[in-house]
């Protein structure tokens, strides 16, 4: 009986060290991944079914807002997250003193110009009425859309704060106005073009291949998403599994046959 005792506390100290829920069975320790409801999700939800498949367990947990996740996974409520760009996760950090990383390039949500009427940008007639989202950030994003495609020239170093004031060229005269961003697909009958972010043209139903007349370039610092986890954690061997499972030939398939070129890879 001595001796069953020992092996007991044995295999006791090996489940506090290693994981295990006992001698000789598998961890079963699984990483939490949260993602928004919606595109994020799904795509993480693929990524778990792969990861399964080569032993790695993964849950993922939807958030419905975009702040959320962040603080979820400063908190330790979860492992990595996987629904923003570089510059949210770092204007977070910088308003809630945390410190949180990427560890890796996701998947490609680009802003486009879209258009009902027109088949190209050189089509785009004087005075033509444009439409850009009316939020801060997604305001200043499509005017450097609409600065990349070479319809207007902004302030130098402007950004993504650029605002209609910033716009110091605009040679053929294009009447810019700014509306709610959920609204910019149903102003397409209206006005002569939008620039639109890719979860409504998603929302939508639009088809870039159709409307699209301009996409976001593929390395704007906004149209690229990443998986973010805290800093101490960002070498687990797990976590970095979990992202060669990620970045794989296998999501690149699923993107590819599920959205149809509304969402790409980023990597």
């Amino acid at each position: 009986m001595k001796g069953i005792k020992v092996i007991s506390q044995f295999c006791l100290a090996a489940a506090l060290i290693t994981g295990l829920t006992a001698c000789g069975q598998e961890d079963t320790q699984e990483i939490k991944v949260g993602a928004t409801v919606g595109p994020h999700a799904q795509v993480v939800e693929a990524v778990a079914k792969e990861a399964a498949k080569q032993g790695l367990k993964v849950k993922v947990v939807e958030f419905n807002d975009y702040v959320t996740p962040d603080a979820a996974l400063a908190d330790g409520s979860i492992d990595l997250n996987s629904y923003q760009h570089l510059p949210f996760l770092q204007n977070y950090n910088a308003n809630h003193n945390s410190n949180l990383v990427s560890v890796g390039q996701s998947i490609l949500m680009r802003m486009g110009v879209y258009s009902k009427k027109y088949k190209s940008l050189e089509e785009l007639p004087d005075n033509a009425r444009i439409a850009i989202p009316n939020d801060p950030t997604n305001g200043g994003r499509g005017l450097l859309l609409l600065q990349s495609a070479k319809l207007l020239r902004l302030k130098t170093g402007v950004g993504y704060n650029a605002t209609v004031n910033d716009v110091i060229d605009n040679p053929k005269h294009f009447e810019l106005l700014e509306i709610d961003a959920a609204q910019l697909p149903r102003t397409l009958d209206d006005v002569d073009a939008a620039a639109i972010t890719m979860n409504y043209v998603m929302s939508a139903g639009l088809d870039p291949k159709q409307t699209g007349i301009y996409m976001e370039p593929k390395d704007a610092p906004l149209a690229v998403m990443v998986v973010a986890a805290r800093a101490e954690d960002k070498d687990n061997a797990n976590y970095k599994k979990f992202m060669q499972i990620f970045q794989s030939e296998a999501t690149k398939q699923f993107l590819q046959d599920t959205f149809k070129g509304t969402i790409e890879p980023a990597f």
